[in-house]
């Protein structure tokens, strides 16, 4: 029998989160749009199959669109492998968005603890309206615990404002995901008390499903030609009206069934490294450079936490890497840190300054307009 799909804008997080509650109960799946999304280029079905809860869209940074179907059991599973891992359930704050899965993990995670998340208001993010949600944060002796979710460039943000720092170290975990976080804005967040959790994880795993380089209790991890698989009871159901995407990344293996990242990665004793996607590889006079690695190195240096590395056409080499990012930054001084690291074809031949990088909604570059910058 098909569920009636319900489609709700994100202007206000506390309607998702009763459509969201709905949904969970049984009642009609939730698809969370965002106001300002460009529209996918077909529309959403009006019903769903009975075991879809949640719809989320995803356009991403580099890719076409799709509609990743989530279960009420996937979504469930997820939330109580994530209270396993930190402790318990506890109360959140809201900062990241409700269409995007790790703004929806924190409407789940209310749901099931039974408290209700203190919201950020939409939109541009402010450290200042971050530290009041804390403050008006309530738990509970059934849910005592206190949480939030932020992407990094939110956790530099707030860690630049010496009010929302002092609320950011009065909680319990601070889940940082979405991208990679640099190991430089790590240091510093716990260098103030800050309880930072890195998480990886996909709308297609239901959010983040490994912490800190560890997969959650209920999740299996393997390797297949260097990219990483995940397996577990929060893999998504698949994308709506799209069997052929659906088919090549949710593959059977081992008796299980697993989802194809699509990222390089290393697995050593079961602690996942991620190392960027498995086609964010520019050849540069004949050598493969992995961009991801490229960029966790520019990362690492004093006020990069935000840059971004692409690629850009070169007539001498083919493809090179390219530092795009909004703070000034010597080229020799970067060249050098990243050829010690990863040889003579991965250093940048340019820094492109821009006033503002472009994001998406979700809190992540925008990678295509990245790239028309440094192209241009």
């Amino acid at each position: 029998m098909p569920r009636p799909l319900v489609a709700l804008g994100t202007s206000d997080p506390l309607v998702v989160l009763r459509g969201l509650e709905a949904a969970l109960a049984g009642g009609p799946a939730l698809l969370p749009v965002a106001p300002d999304a460009p529209a996918l280029p077909t529309p959403p079905p009006a019903d769903v199959r009975q075991g879809v809860a949640l719809v989320v869209e995803t356009s991403g940074s580099t890719g076409t669109g799709k509609r990743v179907a989530l279960s009420s059991e996937a979504l469930l599973a997820g939330a109580a492998a994530a209270d396993a891992a930190l402790g318990g359930p506890g109360g959140w704050v809201l900062a990241l968005p409700t269409h995007y899965i790790a703004g929806l993990n924190v409407l789940t995670r209310s749901i099931t603890a039974g408290t209700e998340p203190a919201v950020v208001p939409p939109g541009h993010f402010d450290a200042a309206a971050f530290a009041d949600a804390a403050d008006r944060l309530v738990t509970g002796p059934a849910a005592p615990r206190r949480y939030t979710s932020l992407v990094p460039v939110q956790l530099a943000r707030v860690l630049d404002d010496e009010r929302a720092t002092a609320a950011l170290a009065g909680f319990d975990a601070v889940l940082v995901g979405g991208q990679a976080t640099p190991a430089a804005l790590r240091e510093r967040a716990l260098g103030v008390g800050v309880r930072v959790v890195t998480t990886y994880g996909a709308s297609e795993t239901s959010g983040g499903c490994v912490y800190d380089g560890t997969p959650l209790g209920t999740v299996r991890t393997a390797l297949d030609d260097g990219e990483l698989l995940l397996s577990g009871p929060m893999l998504a159901e698949g994308y709506l009206d799209d069997d052929r995407r659906t088919a090549a990344a949710f593959v059977e293996r081992d008796n299980a069934r697993w989802y194809r990242t699509g990222d390089a990665a290393t697995l050593d004793d079961g602690r996942v490294q991620v190392l960027g996607r498995l086609d964010d590889v520019v050849i540069s006079g004949g050598e493969k450079v992995q961009l991801g690695a490229v960029e966790r190195l520019v990362r690492d240096l004093p006020g990069q936490d935000g840059a971004v590395v692409t690629r850009r056409s070169s007539g001498e080499w083919g493809e090179v890497p390219v530092v795009v990012t909004e703070r000034p930054l010597d080229l020799d001084t970067v060249r050098e840190h990243v050829g010690s690291a990863l040889g003579r074809a991965a250093r940048p031949t340019a820094v492109v300054l821009v006033e503002r990088m472009p994001m998406l909604p979700t809190g992540k570059p925008d990678r295509r307009a990245v790239q028309a910058l440094a192209s241009d």
